[in-house]
């Protein structure tokens, strides 16, 4: 049985997520402890889930501390010291749902998933009626908000005179990222503040395309930045004054390099993905630092695999738009990014910022590939990819990998969620790159049909 993708479980209510799954996850994590937090987006499915879920935690032994309505941060933040899970489909369409789990701030790993399906699939014994748990109600959004201003201000000191427009794209962000940015001295101007679970004001995944209003308010106002979020608050879009999306890895490389910078280890380490750019490396690499790349999806497992293999300090890890701060906490929270990319601005301006950074062109691609043949087209493409670029070295740990001696590099690996293969590559010529290694691909792809 697998219930998990790549981050948490999500799917349609009407036939994946249901309540009915809420309540046999719930028993099922319940035997991982005794006290959980349970919180939830504005989705109009969210609450009847979370009650499923909360029945199931309680039936199986667990205490229950309900959240209400919150990001996914906060409630990472929650459940520091015990467990939590999140009622959220993320950036997902709003007929979807989904559950994240956590311990002590920090998500499941696969192992962790595995045992919760494994109890799924085999059953669990009834508790006895005298050893249910108990249900209480509270309300963490203060506490975190102020955590997250203090932390902001203890590494840069606030952002003070910032004009900063954000999109909370009708979900939980609003009950937090324009207050904490206020607090640190900001102007802040909402759009889509209000929270909503049908997104009436864009796509709740904040893309360049459904940002188009943020970003042309933010062009045809007096602004220094923009700030888009997805539906529960973990994903962040950065535009510059003209409304331009600055690319995420972008904005990777400037955190990454304050991070590292201001670190006082000895080996200040990075982490990130592979579908990642070169220029987060070089702009690490500059100040001392080094990057590591772990699997898409796998941050939080990397970091800890990273930490018990070597005597290394990790000062920040990111996949694109979504950022770990770990001396804040060992979760994602674009809410933290926010007020450290305004407190940044403040200091030095973007262009100052951006200005270091080697921006070659990026390109993301995906072609279509059944499920069933994934393994043996990947096995293909160890071989063919290298043929195609000679000249190239090869790396198979996270897909196939090229890199040349100029910093261009393609990235081919299987989607965990659907049925593509996806591509990504950063070239001068990158074009040129991309459509090569497409044809590859559907070789490979027709060969394995």
């Amino acid at each position: 049985m697998e219930l998990f993708g790549t981050s948490g479980i999500r799917g349609p209510v009407q036939s994946e997520v249901t309540p009915s799954l809420a309540v046999r996850l719930g028993r099922a994590a319940a035997e991982d402890g005794t006290e959980f937090v349970v919180g939830r987006d504005g989705r109009e499915t969210a609450s009847a889930l979370a009650a499923a879920l909360a029945a199931g935690l309680q039936s199986g032994g667990a205490d229950v501390s309900r959240l209400g309505r919150l990001t996914t941060p906060a409630l990472a933040y929650a459940s520091r010291g015990r467990r939590g899970v999140m009622v959220t489909a993320s950036h997902n369409p709003p007929a979807d749902n989904g559950l994240k789990f956590f311990v002590d701030g920090t998500e499941y790993d696969r192992t962790a998933e595995h045992q919760i399906e494994s109890r799924i699939e085999t059953g669990l014994s009834p508790t006895g009626w005298d050893r249910w748990g108990t249900e209480t109600r509270s309300d963490v959004i203060e506490r975190y908000r102020t955590a997250v201003v203090e932390y902001v201000r203890d590494e840069l000191g606030g952002c003070n005179g910032v004009h900063v427009a954000v999109d909370c794209g009708n979900g939980t962000s609003s009950l937090v990222t324009p207050q904490v940015l206020r607090e640190l001295g900001a102007n802040v101007t909402t759009l889509n503040a209000s929270i909503d679970g049908h997104f009436p004001g864009r796509g709740s995944k904040p893309t360049a395309e459904t940002l188009g209003d943020l970003r042309g308010f933010v062009a045809e106002g007096a602004f220094d930045l923009g700030i888009g979020h997805d539906g529960d608050g973990d994903r962040i879009v950065v535009t510059d004054t003209d409304g331009d999306v600055v690319h995420e890895d972008t904005v990777l490389a400037i955190i990454a390099r304050h991070y590292t910078e201001t670190s006082d280890a000895s080996d200040p380490v990075v982490v990130t993905t592979p579908n990642a750019s070169g220029r987060i490396d070089e702009h690490v690499e500059a100040v001392g630092g080094r990057t590591e790349r772990v699997r898409l999806g796998g941050l939080h497992e990397g970091i800890a695999a990273i930490e018990r293999e070597h005597d290394s300090a990790i000062v920040f890890a990111a996949e694109p738009w979504k950022h770990l701060h770990p001396q804040f906490g060992h979760w994602i929270d674009a809410t933290v990014s926010a007020g450290i990319v305004a407190a940044l601005l403040a200091d030095r301006g973007l262009a100052e910022l951006r200005s270091p950074i080697r921006e070659r062109p990026y390109r993301k691609d995906s072609v279509s590939c059944p499920d069933e043949l994934k393994s043996q087209v990947m096995s293909a493409l160890e071989t063919r990819l290298p043929e195609a670029f000679p000249h190239a070295d090869l790396e198979t740990e996270h897909g196939v990998r090229l890199t040349r001696a100029d910093g261009s590099w393609t990235l081919v690996r299987p989607s965990g969620t659907e049925p593509y293969i996806r591509i990504y590559a950063e070239s001068e010529a990158v074009d040129e790159m991309i459509d090569r290694v497409i044809d590859v691909v559907e070789e490979s792809i027709d060969d394995a049909a």
